[in-house]
């Protein structure tokens, strides 16, 4: 309800038209007519607003360009006028409008990355190589995560592109089949780069890991310790890295002439309860595995766990190894035996090969790096005395 703002009253007011926009009163008991001020912008109000090189300008009292010129570092503005405008900058603490510029320059200076999972220390430690390339190269990295769901990879992509990153460095989720998102910025000429989880069907440059090799290293291990019966806890089967981590596996085992079983050969999607419902099935086979090789070294966490609530003794009984090594791996009882891979190495590499894109545009040639492993042995494979407790690949 509004009150004469002469006699404080509010029951005798009444409208009476427009002045200048404004709506206008008058007050029927002091005969007094008067507009409705306007409100002031509440102080947190106005801070929410972002200022713009037009505030700059105003307030110095100079034109938009000569702003511009200053703020970039042209020669052509004298010290008084740049000093004036830096500090006045940096009273309305003023940030430039980066999408603004990317549209007029076509270029970000950032990188988007999509990865599974970002508190996978593998995934954290091969983002953090990518950071160190990219920033001493002046670029600013923009992460996202699909937490290993198609969907949420396609959308990530969709808006890292939508944003005009300069280039897409990503690593599939377990989910992915179709490669419709990558191939479409790739063929726009978007520089692309494909790391650990990869994908043929897009001709771009790769950073792979010696998965093959890896898991022969590992497996022919188990078989030195003596395992006859070795099962191997594979991933999705639509995954390249299952694919080769399993035909180095039974690689090994013909080497040493061992029998294939398909029953010791499971595909799982990475969840701790797929590990241990596969392990309950061997356990209930008339002759048990004697080892196991979980390619996805969290699942060989998995299985360690599930054996000791079990009474099963690792190695002695049954002993464990995995791909990919982090600390965990070394405090863990028994330690396990695994393969590190070097994530720092791959974030390095892949960052390297965007940059090798996007100096050399349409005369760069597309190729796949690859990164080998190191087998690091530990007491869940021993089975045997005298193994040192580190031996390279």
């Amino acid at each position: 309800m509004i009150k004469c703002v002469k006699c404080s009253l509010p029951d005798e007011v009444m409208k009476a038209g427009f002045v200048r926009g404004r709506q206008r009163f008058y007050c029927k008991s002091c005969e007094y007519h008067f507009t409705e001020e306007k409100s002031a912008t509440p102080p947190l109000e106005r801070r929410r607003r972002q200022a713009t090189i037009a505030d700059v300008a105003k307030q110095v009292g100079v034109a938009l360009s000569t702003v511009s010129r200053a703020l970039n570092g042209h020669s052509d503005i004298s010290p008084t006028t740049r000093q004036a405008i830096l500090e006045v900058a940096r009273q309305l603490d003023y940030q430039p409008n980066l999408l603004a510029q990317s549209l007029k320059s076509r270029a970000t200076s950032i990188i988007g990355v999509v990865i599974p999972d970002i508190e996978r220390p593998f995934f954290a430690t091969a983002v953090s190589g990518i950071q160190q390339i990219a920033t001493e190269a002046g670029y600013r990295v923009m992460i996202c995560q699909s937490k290993e769901s198609y969907e949420a990879e396609v959308s990530n992509v969709q808006a890292l592109i939508a944003s005009r990153v300069d280039g897409l460095l990503i690593c599939h989720s377990r989910e992915t089949e179709n490669f419709d998102h990558v191939k479409d910025p790739a063929r726009r000429g978007i520089p692309v780069v494909h790391f650990d989880r990869v994908c043929n069907e897009v001709n771009t440059a790769k950073v792979i890991l010696d998965d093959r090799h890896g898991a022969f290293a590992v497996t022919e291990h188990l078989i030195e310790q003596g395992c006859r019966r070795i099962a191997i806890l594979a991933g999705p089967a639509s995954l390249l890295i299952s694919r080769q981590r399993q035909a180095g596996y039974l690689s090994a085992l013909r080497k040493h002439g061992l029998p294939i079983e398909e029953a010791l050969q499971v595909h799982i999607d990475f969840r701790p309860a797929s590990a241990v419902a596969a392990l309950d099935t061997w356990l209930t086979m008339p002759e048990p595995p004697d080892a196991i090789f979980a390619i996805n070294y969290t699942n060989a966490f998995d299985l360690l766990l599930a054996l000791k609530k079990r009474g099963i003794r690792v190695p002695e009984e049954m002993a464990i190894v995995g791909f990919g090594d982090e600390f965990l791996a070394t405090l863990i009882e028994p330690g396990l035996t695994t393969v590190d891979l070097h994530p720092y190495r791959i974030g390095l590499q892949a960052a390297s090969l965007f940059l090798e894109q996007m100096a050399q545009k349409e005369q760069f040639q597309p190729r796949t790096c690859v990164v080998a492993g190191d087998l690091i042995i530990r007491q869940s494979s021993l089975k045997r005395e005298g193994q040192p407790a580190w031996l390279p690949g």
